[in-house]
């Protein structure tokens, strides 16, 4: 049986292995707010039910059971803040917080009803792949708007979930996935950066922009 706070860890362990690998327990323990102690715990059993593999001091990394576990929650997740801004019209800003309270709980059942009711979206609301059932994702290569260079105009990709209060700033000014942008200027310095958004143009922070992935139109899906 696995438990909520194990598919919680395994869907951070997803998200942080998406830029290193194996996954640092040190990371871990940043990410989730958790002491190094209880890190190390959580993984030690998570090893045992033959989720991860686990060496001390040499991270994590999924075993192919782990994987599609995480795969599934994932699903769930991204398949409930799709549902809530479709059918129930949720801000974007709210999907987040309530899916993650329902992704523990909904049955394959509904998971299903709400793929077919969608049919079969491949994206939520914020850009990021919903897996399949049978886990595959398809990807868009992209990367985020502060490697970008000035002068040059792209399609946004994908918004990082997790901070209310940027979504909803991002989308007073248009920026949502699939929003096309000309990227004008990046001040120096860690400076803003000035996008161009149909016929205006907005100020986007720098920490604000490196939440933003970005790719160039003709960008094709890559299925992993």
């Amino acid at each position: 049986m696995i438990s909520q706070a194990m598919e919680d860890y395994l869907k951070a362990i997803y998200k942080l292995q998406q830029t290193m690998k194996p996954v640092p327990t040190s990371a871990l323990a940043e990410h989730m707010n958790f002491s190094p102690a209880s890190i190390t715990n959580m993984c030690k059993k998570l090893a045992e039910l033959n989720l991860l593999h686990y060496e001390p001091y040499q991270g994590v990394v999924f075993t192919e059971a782990g994987l599609q576990v995480a795969l599934e929650i994932i699903r769930h997740h991204r398949l409930i803040e799709l549902y809530l801004a479709k059918a129930l019209n949720v801000p974007w800003d709210q999907v987040h917080a309530e899916a993650e309270k329902m992704e523990h709980v909904i049955s394959e059942d509904l998971e299903d009803r709400m793929a077919e009711a969608l049919g079969d979206p491949q994206f939520d609301p914020h850009g990021a792949p919903i897996p399949s059932r049978s886990g595959k994702i398809f990807r868009v290569e992209s990367e985020t708007l502060t490697d970008m260079d000035a002068g040059n105009t792209f399609v946004v990709v994908e918004v990082n979930d997790e901070d209310s209060e940027l979504l909803r700033y991002l989308g007073t000014i248009g920026l949502y996935p699939g929003t096309e942008l000309l990227l004008v200027e990046c001040a120096p310095f860690d400076g803003p950066l000035t996008l161009q958004i149909g016929e205006e143009q907005h100020n986007l922070g720098y920490q604000a922009a490196k939440s933003v992935l970005v790719a160039p139109k003709d960008t094709s899906q890559e299925q992993l």
